[in-house]
């Protein structure tokens, strides 16, 4: 599983000209899967980023979490952070989970998100969606 998390201080995420889901300030997080994740996988990465200090205290050091701040998190599946590009110009994405395996655990990761206790919006799993963000730093992280 990879994420790549970015701190906003808005986000929302269209599908066939409806907003999907939207947050003021908080994380937007783009979650690949890949074919060898499980559901421990999930709630193990879910439970990183809720506690990745990434947001400001009062001094300007990244001392606070999602957990911290109470913000609201915008998770949209992208398949194509498993992409393989170690050979030639097309990537590859044979180690990305097949839907019927990634829907599952991108919703157990959301749903582990929303118990640890603040709001999860969602794009549309399987969608071609528009992705609108401001980045607010910018910070920018990748976790796998």
């Amino acid at each position: 599983m990879k994420a790549v998390v970015q701190r906003v201080s808005s986000a929302r995420v269209i599908v066939a000209d409806k907003v999907a889901g939207a947050i003021d300030q908080g994380l937007c997080i783009l979650l690949g899967v890949a074919r060898d994740d499980d559901v421990e996988t999930a709630e193990r990465l879910a439970g990183k980023i809720a506690r990745l200090r990434i947001f400001e205290n009062d001094a300007g050091k990244f001392d606070r979490s999602l957990l911290d701040t109470g913000c609201a998190a915008l998770v949209v599946s992208q398949f194509t952070l498993i992409a393989n590009t170690g050979k030639g110009n097309r990537p590859s994405f044979t180690a990305a989970a097949p839907p019927e395996q990634a829907e599952p655990l991108y919703e157990a990761f959301c749903a582990a998100l929303h118990q640890l206790g603040f709001p999860v919006e969602t794009g549309v799993f399987g969608a071609r969606m528009q992705l609108e963000l401001v980045n607010d730093g910018p910070v920018t992280i990748v976790l796998d």
